[in-house]
């Protein structure tokens, strides 16, 4: 069973590229980009407050490259990497606009290397470090050409982008993977995905506007001083088709940040933006409480990686019970849903029990809260 484990390990896939300025030899650093470049176009409107703190956007290259992660991964997590049943929502609507792409036809050959090589999976994070889809694909070709090698590379710049992809795709069979997987994703934009993308931003501009007033005027204001004193400060709320309850989130300094969460399809469950945030939020937090609370033994057995996925649920409705109380029994609710447990009686106590963690990490997560909140 593939665990969140995987992912809090990959949270720092090339932090350290980003760290010195990562620049793709293509017109500037991609995280440069990320927070000068406006959000791409939304026919419905984008984010009113984009020079306030974590203003709330969309990227069409995360979807991208997520989506192409959905359509090839096998997803049996307790709170999914993607939505439930989307690569089945998917395949009816390419086979309702009659479309086959690379993607598709080699479907069972990427999936099969997932078997072979977990650590793939953090490589979902690569798109979170671009500005655009064709950022990613100069980058990935600089890496393919230079066979994963850094010492092939002309320049200090091209050093960096090898070294970046290099984290995830550090064997022959890997790279062949990559290779694939690109190719085969760049038919898919071409045949299907970019005029899918198009018509829901379209679509879900009224969700996008209805989480933006809700981010900014209510409950951002309630989070800012947990974000400030976790060094996370300001960043990009990112809204993403693919995700579900299991967000993304790259941590570089405290004002270099993205959080990629879900996309709710209506504007009544934008709420659902929020709780996914807090999930995220505390992610580093619940991590280290895992870490701190286990032993060489018990880590041996695998009960670390067992645990962070449920200590960053159970952390994420700490967080919420202190900073936004009113918001616990939704955010109870949309976990327990998220993990296929239909919500009953009291539903605080169900989300304990259906992500349960020790008595140590508990209060270990509640400390370092309490601490960071401190005198507010």
């Amino acid at each position: 069973m593939m665990t969140r484990a995987i992912l809090q390990r990959a949270r720092v896939f090339g932090a350290g590229v980003i760290a010195v300025g990562f620049i793709t030899g293509c017109g500037g650093s991609a995280q440069q980009q990320t927070a000068e470049q406006p959000a791409p176009a939304n026919p419905s409107g984008v984010s009113t407050t984009t020079n306030a703190p974590w203003p709330v956007k969309t990227r069409e290259h995360l979807d991208l490259w997520l989506h192409g992660f959905a359509m090839v991964q096998a997803d049996t997590t307790r709170v999914p990497f993607f939505r439930r049943g989307y690569r089945d929502q998917m395949v009816v609507e390419k086979n309702r606009r009659n479309v086959t792409t690379l993607l598709d036809q080699n479907r069972a050959q990427l999936a099969g290397r997932f078997a072979l090589n977990r650590n793939l999976i953090g490589a979902q994070f690569a798109a979170l470090y671009f500005g655009s889809w064709d950022e990613m694909q100069r980058a990935i070709a600089i890496f393919l050409q230079a066979q994963g090698d850094p010492g092939r590379a002309r320049d200090q710049q091209q050093q960096q982008i090898i070294a970046f992809f290099a984290q995830s795709f550090n064997s022959p069979a890997d790279r062949d993977w990559l290779d694939l997987f690109s190719r085969s994703l760049a038919d898919e934009y071409t045949k299907f995905y970019r005029g899918y993308w198009i018509e829901q931003q379209r679509a879900r501009g009224p969700v996008l506007t209805a989480v933006d007033s809700l981010w900014q005027q209510v409950y951002r204001p309630k989070f800012q001083t947990y974000l400030a004193r976790t060094q996370q400060e300001t960043g990009d709320l990112l809204l993403s088709l693919p995700l579900d309850g299991e967000g993304r989130t790259v941590s570089a300094g405290k004002r270099a940040n993205s959080v990629a969460v879900e996309f709710p399809d209506a504007p009544a469950r934008a709420v659902e933006a929020i709780y996914v945030f807090a999930h995220e939020a505390v992610g580093a937090v619940a991590n280290q409480a895992v870490v701190d609370n286990v032993t060489p033994a018990e880590r041996r057995e695998g009960l670390a990686d067992r645990m962070q996925s449920a200590a960053a649920v159970r952390g994420g409705a700490l967080l919420i019970q202190r900073v936004a109380p009113e918001l616990l029994d939704g955010y109870s609710r949309f976990y327990l849903g998220a993990a296929g447990v239909t919500p009953s009686g009291n539903v605080a106590a169900q989300l304990a029990s259906t992500f349960p963690i020790t008595d140590a990490i508990r209060d270990a997560i509640a400390r370092q809260l309490d601490t960071v909140l401190g005198g507010i």
